[in-house]
């Protein structure tokens, strides 16, 4: 077998300073270099005449050339090369600019194929510009499907063409096969030597297709293994915490001040039976924004604390910290229960004093940040722990934050609304359930798609609204004006409206600056001594600002749907009337689809399954879960089909063998373990 961590240099035509280029695209061995898969197909294998060729299209065609090609200069710096070619059908015109070697590579009255796009046709004629051709009976070029790759400046085409052909040469199909010969027959996939090679050199478009089919199966279907054996593995060789069946949170739920929605009482019930068996629950609860998660948490944590065991929530920012600490201290509180808040604010007599307590048992609900997975934090008996926005942490921290005590259920709550199907890969070592309901009486917000000409009227809007005690967020993409961009910054924004308003108290807020400094303008606007924030999506996951009505979205077409109705979802949080104003500046019209979206839905799940269906999967977030492995070929959007009979086929496989240790599975097994090392805590 090839040895796959060889390193690049030991290839044909990979010099030392090649080597650094293919390193700036992630390849540093054949592996990298084999699974470095093209990102797209140039089918140059059919052959046109020239009379068949119209205006645009991207084709092949044979022709011989008439006459000596002739160089001209048109400016000080420009030269163009031009060549009369014909076939029997009709004539072409080829230009090629600063590349005077032309001259030299194309002889009178020898055939060539050339590719390219036409400029012009008419009658027999067209004109293209700068074609790549071969001479005739040579096919480096043309008469084949080509792979086209993403390069890095001083890497052509045709370079890193031939050096995974001569890695693709040196491995000599001889990839080591994991799949099982039985799942390739059940779902049609072909062997892995011959789908490596026509991945990136196929012969014809079924060979791709089938190629295709099979890597972004093993795509889905080791990434699903993985995340579904790490589930498995704690069913098996954990017994979790089994708590009290006859301990209710009756009494919890008769003093609140509204009735639970049907989907909240159904997600409690999930959460309630998972506490009561044997088995650590590892639960997912997905709900829009508003839609109540944060009571159904409580409910656990009242569940835990009356079972005798202590309860944590993390979330990512201070502020969210702090919010769910005085809501949910307020619950709790009057049930003798000790609620306690850990963020990075606290004095260093305060923590030590907070340390101390949780650790001898009189805190029962350590509520935080990151502050509660430092080394110094110790529980005394915690049996649940909950995590907020679950991906702005990722799988590592969650597992510290459960590692503070021994078989500890694990609740998980994001306000990003997942289509199931994304969730089940996203988060496929967890139950999930959706709160798919919002509380009566909560305001439709509305919202409004404008470009730059409404402009002048929406600023007066805005003025109406803060002179009528109302406060608004204005959203940029960028924290500094880039040369490269012209998105409007917060800087710049910060600077515009302040002339646009200056009666008003306006501030900034943005990533780059400090926890303490971004909390402070946050609670500075909570409390009403800002009329307008202006900021970056920081402002996406944050406290409540009842009296916030206005979202207004700088360059909107900039964000994804799943974003924006994130941001959306910062107002209409109170008694006022909310409004969410999306500014664009794109003719677009997958853009102008995507602002009638959410002019016309409020609807989390629907605007997520929009969003995966017009912009792909891509970084779905914002920020991807962190530990979870890429795909390079798989979609989740066009390969749903395939996701899921490589869902239906993961669980056959753990049904079986849920430790993955039988023979069959041993380089499943091998990949799963390659696929997330050093990713997850396996």
């Amino acid at each position: 077998m090839i040895d796959l961590e060889q390193k690049i240099q030991y290839i044909k035509g990979v010099g030392p300073s090649r080597v650094l280029l293919l390193n700036k695209l992630g390849i540093y061995d054949i592996e990298d270099l084999v699974t470095y898969f093209p990102r797209e197909y140039e089918d140059r294998s059919e052959i046109k005449k020239i009379a068949d060729i119209e205006a645009g299209e991207t084709v092949c065609f044979r022709a011989v050339v008439v006459s000596k090609p002739n160089e001209a200069r048109i400016k000080k710096n420009m030269t163009i090369t031009k060549a009369i070619v014909r076939d029997e059908t009709g004539s072409a015109l080829l230009t090629w600019f600063n590349q005077s070697y032309i001259k030299s590579q194309l002889e009178a009255h020898e055939e060539y194929t050339f590719y390219g796009k036409v400029q012009k046709a008419y009658a027999g004629r067209i004109e293209m510009a700068s074609p790549i051709f071969d001479k005739e009976g040579e096919t480096k070029n043309t008469g084949k499907i080509v792979p086209i790759y993403p390069l890095t400046n001083g890497l052509s085409q045709n370079v890193i063409r031939s050096i995974i052909e001569n890695a693709l040469k040196l491995c000599n199909d001889q990839f080591e096969e994991f799949i099982p010969s039985s799942i390739r027959t059940k779902y049609h996939l072909c062997e892995l030597n011959f789908a490596i090679r026509n991945i990136h050199f196929p012969d014809r478009n079924e060979d791709f297709m089938t190629a295709r089919k099979r890597i972004a199966f093993q795509e889905l279907l080791l990434l699903q293994l993985g995340l579904l054996n790490i589930k498995e593995k704690g069913k098996i060789e954990e017994k979790g915490i089994k708590f009290n069946k006859d301990v209710l949170v009756d009494e919890l739920v008769s003093s609140l001040p509204f009735k639970l929605t049907n989907a909240q009482a159904r997600v409690w019930a999930e959460i309630q039976k998972d506490m009561e068996q044997d088995k650590p629950m590892n639960r997912l609860v997905q709900g829009d924004v508003g839609s109540g998660k944060t009571v159904v948490a409580a409910l656990a944590m009242f569940k835990a604390v009356k079972c005798g065991y202590q309860a944590s929530l993390m979330a990512p920012t201070a502020i969210l910290a702090t919010q769910h600490y005085e809501g949910i201290s307020k619950m709790l509180e009057p049930f003798g229960i000790k609620c306690a808040l850990f963020t990075s604010a606290l004095t260093k007599k305060q923590k030590e004093k907070l340390i101390d307590e949780l650790k001898n048992g009189e805190i029962d609900i350590a509520i935080g940040t990151h502050a509660l997975i430092e080394e110094n934090i110790e529980f005394k008996n915690v049996g649940l722990v909950i995590t907020d926005e679950q991906h702005r942490f990722g799988v590592r921290q969650r597992s510290k934050l459960s590692n503070k005590g021994e078989r500890i259920d694990t609740l998980v709550m994001t306000a990003t609304p997942i289509p199931r199907t994304l969730a089940l890969i996203l988060y496929g070592d967890l139950d999930i359930s959706i709160i798919d309901e919002l509380p009566p009486g909560r305001q439709k917000i509305d919202t409004y798609a404008v470009k730059k000409n409404m402009e002048n009227r929406v600023n007066e809007f805005i003025r109406k609204e803060i002179n009528s005690g109302r406060q608004a967020y204005i959203v940029c993409p960028l924290v500094e004006e880039s040369d490269v961009s012209d998105l409007k910054s917060v800087q710049i924004m910060y600077d515009y409206y302040k002339k646009v308003f200056p009666e008003f108290k306006i501030e900034y807020l943005h990533g780059k600056m400090k926890n303490k400094e971004k909390d402070e303008i946050m609670q500075k606007f909570k409390a009403g001594d800002i009329n307008i924030l202006i900021s970056t999506t920081v402002i996406e996951v944050g406290v409540d600002v009842p009296n916030a009505t206005i979202m207004c979205v700088e360059n909107a077409e900039r964000f994804g749907l799943a974003q924006l109705h994130q941001l959306r979802g910062r107002v209409g949080r109170g008694k006022f009337k909310s409004y969410c104003i999306l500014k664009y500046d794109s003719k677009s019209d997958v853009v102008a689809e995507r602002m009638k979206i959410m002019q016309e839905t409020n609807d989390g799940f629907v605007i997520s399954e929009k969003d995966l269906k017009l912009r792909g999967p891509g970084d779905f977030f914002g920020t991807m879960q962190h530990g979870v492995p890429e795909f390079k070929v798989a979609n989740l959007f066009t390969d749903m089909d395939l996701l899921k009979d490589a869902q239906e086929c993961a669980k056959n496989i753990l049904e079986e063998d849920p430790l993955l240790k039988e023979d069959q599975n041993s380089g499943i097994r091998k990949k799963i373990g390659e696929l997330f090392k050093n990713k997850l805590e396996l």
